[in-house]
């Protein structure tokens, strides 16, 4: 195969952009120039690489090409910092997944003294399910739960995030007054994070609770808000819930003694050698050993 530069990059610029449109504004073309590369890499490739839906979405084949197009970008702006005299190539692309916890507490503070020479595309995802993003060519490193490691990536454990199931104390004496039971949980309204948020499932599974009145609400710091509202109890990690202010958490209450849930955290990143992407990872496991593994509520 004989692939061009441009094409690769109107490739990632497209998934990244969602549109033709988005990705020659990006590259700074015309729409035709955009679809004419494509071609010309599908030609190349002799695959169909992307569907011209919106968003635009890759296929097996293109997801495989993606990949290529997202090393090739990052190792030309590693390559373009190199070559400037003033050190200053332009930001590097570094798209990265990550779950909405760990979004809302610790990695944007790890991530914003490297703002100025990165640019940062960050996917929001349950922690379950970024390594799906690392597969797929959509980033290049992510935050995730899975231990073993995505074909074409290296792990490294990051460390606990600690939940434990929490309510309002006017909420806990109304529905839990003599504690926490199978029937007070299958009557009590609790807060979920999302569809794919299987935190609070896996916790009324142990109960052999299996479909109580449910909110939805899929923000980190709105979630918190809404269990400190008394919408319903909810699984709150420690450190969102220390790094909350006072007023937001004056009333919460640990409803189950016996009910915390661990959920193990992994960084996962392309094996490509990259001194951008080794310095994202240096942040992010540095910050990690300052936030993670500590239980900061008794």
């Amino acid at each position: 195969m004989d692939l061009e530069l441009g094409q690769l990059r109107a490739l990632a610029a497209a998934v990244r952009a969602g549109t033709l449109d988005g990705a020659a504004r990006e590259l700074r073309i015309t729409p035709s120039a955009v679809s004419q590369r494509l071609k010309a890499l599908e030609a190349a490739t002799g695959r169909v690489l992307l569907v011209r839906s919106k968003p635009v979405r890759v296929t097996d084949s293109g997801a495989a090409v993606l990949r290529l197009a997202r090393q090739v970008e990052l190792l030309a702006a590693d390559t373009a910092r190199d070559l400037d005299d003033e050190g200053d190539g332009g930001p590097v692309p570094v798209p990265i997944a990550v779950n909405a916890d760990s979004l809302a507490t610790w990695v944007l503070p790890a991530l914003a003294p490297l703002a100025d020479d990165h640019r940062f595309d960050l996917h929001r995802a349950d922690q379950q399910d970024t390594g799906d993003l690392l597969r797929d060519g959509t980033v290049m490193a992510a935050v995730t739960a899975e231990a073993d490691p995505v074909p074409g990536c290296r792990v490294t454990r990051l460390g606990v995030m600690r939940y434990r199931p929490t309510a309002t104390r006017a909420f806990a004496r109304r529905w839990f007054p003599d504690g926490v039971s199978a029937g007070a949980l299958s009557a009590a309204p609790v807060v979920v994070f999302d569809r794919s948020d299987d935190l609070q499932h896996a916790y009324l599974r142990r109960w052999g609770v299996e479909a109580p009145p449910t909110h939805y609400v899929p923000s980190s710091a709105d979630y918190l808000r809404a269990v400190a509202l008394g919408f319903g109890w909810g699984t709150l990690p420690d450190l969102q819930v220390a790094m909350a202010r006072d007023t937001e958490v004056a009333e919460l209450v640990e409803i189950d003694p016996d009910g915390a849930t661990d959920v193990v955290l992994y960084w996962q990143q392309w094996r490509l050698r990259s001194p951008a992407l080794d310095r994202v990872a240096e942040a992010v496991l540095g910050a990690a050993r300052r936030h993670l593994d500590r239980q900061v509520r008794r």
